[in-house]
């Protein structure tokens, strides 16, 4: 297989190759766990098939069932090692902290090949992307070829990078500039021969490239597959298909029943973060609930696992929901906008002064 980990010249940074291994030690103790962990008793609400309620009894009883008895953790951590992995120490400008920011990377050898970050959210990592690393090698079997440097990181606090201090209050603008200053670590963009660099993200990473366009020069373009917008003035007399007319109701019911997680995240982040660290069972009903509802088919149970895995093999759950603090208080009107725009602005954007709704939600700072 084509050699896609030969750093380019151009950068001078200190990357350190990276290899995934968790300890014997504490994969057998995730797998006692898993054993011991009681999946609570069938009431009516987690009999219903159609998870109105949350996530049913019998899929969560089966998927436990195949993390016990089938899951291969290693299996699993061979194919992460199958991708060039690095570390890169990553120095806030802020506070002088010193973050470890792992990621993966397909260098390409063309000397002018534009770098592309792909950022992650939750209950998502750098496997979600994975499978388009795979499609890129395909499409580009020699890193000659390549026209691209293909950067997927994992979020501070997130898998195999560290997170904020213990003594930090850090918010969602403080998350987007350490990503930032990730990227401009491992490219040093300086000068008028620098090309810049593209980032792409969904959920949490949604927010990170848009406020990396904002807010840093060497953006030179961002791309969005999560994009909260206000209606347009004439949203009423516009056409809309009939794929938009059939999403409009899950639309809706997200509104309705979908948001109490974030809410929770956001308000009660220390609560939720040390009951999800207390049981793997717990944070696979939580995760696998989010897999199941937001997707338009079933994954399969063993991607969930794997997920899942590598959020409580890596101390995740309680490291990563911290950025909710920030946008938990959007959850109640991100697609429907109930709230009045002075109470917004007063809540939200005292900061930046925003005089129209519209403002609110191109801003991502809050």
């Amino acid at each position: 297989m084509a050699d896609y980990s030969h750093i380019p010249p151009t950068i001078n940074a200190k990357l350190t190759p990276f290899t995934a291994h968790v300890s014997d030690e504490k994969l057998n103790h995730m797998l006692e766990l898993i054993k011991l962990s009681p999946i609570g008793i069938p009431i009516y609400e987690n009999q219903q098939q159609d998870r109105k309620w949350g996530l049913d009894h019998q899929w969560l009883s089966l998927a436990k069932e195949e993390w016990v008895t089938k899951f291969d953790w290693r299996k699993h951590e061979a194919r992460i090692n199958s991708y060039p992995n690095f570390t890169i120490p990553v120095i806030d400008d802020n506070d002088g902290h010193e973050y470890t920011i792992h990621f993966i990377a397909l260098f390409s050898h063309k000397p002018d090949a534009t770098p592309i970050v792909f950022y992650h959210g939750w209950p998502g990592s750098f496997l979600e992307f994975l499978d388009m690393l795979d499609v890129v090698r395909t499409k580009y079997p020699s890193p000659s070829e390549l026209p691209y440097h293909i950067i997927v990181p994992s979020l501070p606090g997130y898998a195999f990078s560290s997170g904020p201090g213990l003594h930090t209050n850090w918010s969602m603008s403080d998350l987007c500039r350490v990503c930032s200053l990730f990227m401009h670590a491992v490219f040093s963009f300086s000068g008028s021969d620098s090309k810049g660099y593209v980032a792409q993200g969904g959920d949490l990473g949604s927010f990170i490239a848009r406020q990396s366009a904002q807010n840093d020069p060497s953006c030179v373009g961002y791309h969005l597959n999560m994009s909260h917008m206000p209606p347009p003035a004439d949203h009423t007399s516009l056409p809309v298909t009939e794929l938009e007319k059939s999403a409009q109701p899950r639309g809706k019911s997200w509104e309705d029943t979908g948001t109490a997680y974030g809410q929770e995240h956001g308000t009660r982040t220390a609560t939720i973060g040390l009951v999800l660290s207390a049981s793997p069972i717990a944070s696979l009903a939580w995760i696998a609930e989010k897999f199941l509802e937001w997707t338009d088919q079933d994954p399969e149970v063993e991607k969930v696992l794997e997920s899942v895995s590598l959020y409580w093999l890596t101390d995740t759950m309680g490291r990563c929901i911290y950025p909710y603090r920030t946008v938990s208080y959007l959850f109640p009107f991100l697609f429907y906008h109930t709230l009045p725009f002075p109470f917004l602005r007063s809540l939200l954007c005292e900061k930046r002064k925003c005089t129209s709704i519209h403002d609110i939600f191109v801003c991502v700072s809050f």
